[in-house]
């Protein structure tokens, strides 16, 4: 089993990959750190551009750098040289990637780049290159061969390249100070997205909240419970301000110690300090805070304890939170 030619052609391919990623640790110097510092002070975007596989690891970079914070797309060269490069602003870093270094299209782009003020960061296996050369900083995805056993497929120098835009983003990422909810910001269809949820961002407002005044009569503080459906209301102040709560639960109390109950208001039959929650909290701690004291909603308040929302259990469930 481990002599079969398909293993060993395997293994072979991934140990000349791996070879090529670790060889382009020694080619990191001054100019890595002047290209992030470039990047993170710009105005414009990253606009990478590649052909071939190199355009398929450029899209790849891009989406990288986009999802950690600094701006990026993916520009065909080809069709910027028939009308896209309108794409491309004062402001912009172009990023061209190509292993020879010798791509007719991007080295063409070049002349026109510089006029529109754009600076130019060329990835190439060759610094001798027309595209290193002519680029305003050049990073070395240099290999010593590809792994492919006929030495014609990109296969060690994508891979190279790739990671060397991976090592680019990151330290893009830590120099912006990029973080956890940063990401989930970009992210709010991940998990990792559903994690920093606010309780803002999920609470209901305006008309969907049940508050009855002080004084409302009981019949009306049924009516509002049954109609907002929570089954819970806000008892508020003049000035919207929490005063208490009333829940089913103490409905079913009141009535089976009180019949008169229904002839009282909903000061008399609140209880007061509910258990509130504020709007930026995250949703994970309003989760806790529900499973804990065994509730099923929290009003969310604000800093004079005006009511501004309300979150059920229901809208919690199912989120991943942890």
């Amino acid at each position: 089993m481990h002599d079969h030619p398909a293993l060993a052609e395997a293994r072979r391919v991934l140990e000349v990959e791996s070879a090529a990623i670790l060889g382009l640790i020694d080619h990191l110097d001054q100019t890595f750190i002047d290209v992030v510092e470039l990047i993170n002070g710009i105005t414009g975007r990253v606009v990478s551009m590649g052909l071939g596989k190199s355009g398929i690891i450029c899209k790849k970079i891009s989406a990288t750098l986009a999802s950690t914070g600094t701006p990026s797309f993916f520009l065909h060269p080809a069709e910027a040289i028939h009308g896209d490069l309108g794409m491309v602003v004062k402001g912009d870093v172009v990023l061209a990637i190509s292993n020879s270094g010798e791509t007719e299209e991007l080295v063409r782009l070049i002349p026109s780049l510089k006029r529109i003020g754009a600076d130019i960061v060329a990835i190439t296996g060759n610094p001798s290159s027309s595209l290193a050369k002519g680029a305003d900083h050049h990073l070395s995805a240099a290999i010593s061969k590809e792994a492919c056993p006929l030495g014609l497929a990109p296969t060690a120098s994508t891979t190279a390249t790739l990671a060397l835009g991976d090592a680019l983003a990151m330290a893009l990422l830590l120099r912006k100070g990029f973080k956890e909810e940063d990401f989930a910001f970009l992210h709010p269809g991940g998990r990792l997205g559903k994690r920093f949820l606010r309780v803002v961002d999920l609470m209901h407002g305006g008309e969907a909240v049940p508050v009855v005044a002080t004084g409302t009569e009981m019949h009306d503080v049924i009516y509002e419970m049954s109609q907002k459906g929570f089954g819970v209301t806000a008892v508020v102040d003049a000035e919207r301000r929490l005063q208490g709560i009333i829940t089913d639960g103490d409905l079913r109390r009141l009535l089976q110690r009180d019949e008169n109950i229904l002839k009282k208001n909903a000061a008399q039959s609140m209880h007061a300090n509910p258990l509130t929650i504020d709007g930026n909290e995250l949703a994970s701690v309003a989760l806790q805070i529900m499973e804990q004291k065994k509730v099923t909603s929290l009003f969310i308040v604000d800093e004079e304890r005006r009511v501004a929302g309300i979150i059920h259990l229901h809208d919690l469930w199912g989120l991943e939170l942890f």
